[in-house]
């Protein structure tokens, strides 16, 4: 149990625990990241209930969160506001563990690294997850109705469209014979509402 009560080990469990925290926070799923990052800090925690820690540099650890969420929301800040937070995690959890003295009882050359790796590690993956969010779908659903497309099946409560290049469930109110010039005229999810064109 050395090893958990090192403020070296304290110190990686505190920063990657955070940094995958914070990320969780912009990648909805399956909630493996939430899983990890309650194993890291309840590792750091350990470490922490053990050693003793700087109350301050815990608060500078908490409030990393503030603008980490504003810069989800402020495109405009987006580069100072996660530069803040990042620094605010790594200015923390540096010192957060101190010597008599008041230094950081953690290696210097093992605090640069990691700092290094986490913070580019946390702004890549927040750049790349914000570009997907705003990242608008290849075919947008909406855009196919008022288009004509071609009956594969006999439509009537179900049956089957190709328009758009792409074969789609489809719905209408009336039966429509395969092979019939069909209008969308909506859509239900990924059912296509349409009907039999006059021509």
């Amino acid at each position: 149990m050395e090893f958990f009560v090192n403020p070296n080990t304290a110190y990686v469990f505190l920063v990657c625990g955070v940094m995958v925290g914070l990320l969780a926070l912009v990648t909805p799923g399956t909630g493996l990241l939430e899983l990890v990052a309650a194993f890291l800090l309840l590792m750091a925690g350990y470490g922490i209930a053990t050693l003793g820690i700087n109350p301050w540099a815990l608060v500078a650890v908490i409030l990393a969160v503030v603008p980490f969420l504003y810069a989800l929301r402020f495109m405009k800040y987006r580069f100072w506001l996660l530069g803040a937070s990042i620094l605010l995690v790594l200015a923390g959890s540096i010192f957060l563990f101190v010597d008599e003295n008041g230094w950081p009882a953690v290696n210097p050359l093992l605090a640069g690294a990691t700092s290094l790796m986490a913070g580019g590690f946390l702004w890549v993956s927040v750049e790349k997850s914000i570009a997907a969010m705003q990242t608008t779908p290849d075919q947008d659903l909406g855009k196919l109705i008022g288009q004509v497309g071609e009956a594969k099946t006999k439509i009537h409560q179900e049956g089957s469209v190709q328009a758009a290049g792409e074969l789609w469930s489809a719905r209408s109110e009336k039966p429509i014979p395969a092979g019939s010039d069909v209008e969308i005229v909506g859509r239900e999810g990924f059912v296509l509402i349409v009907k039999k064109t006059n021509h």
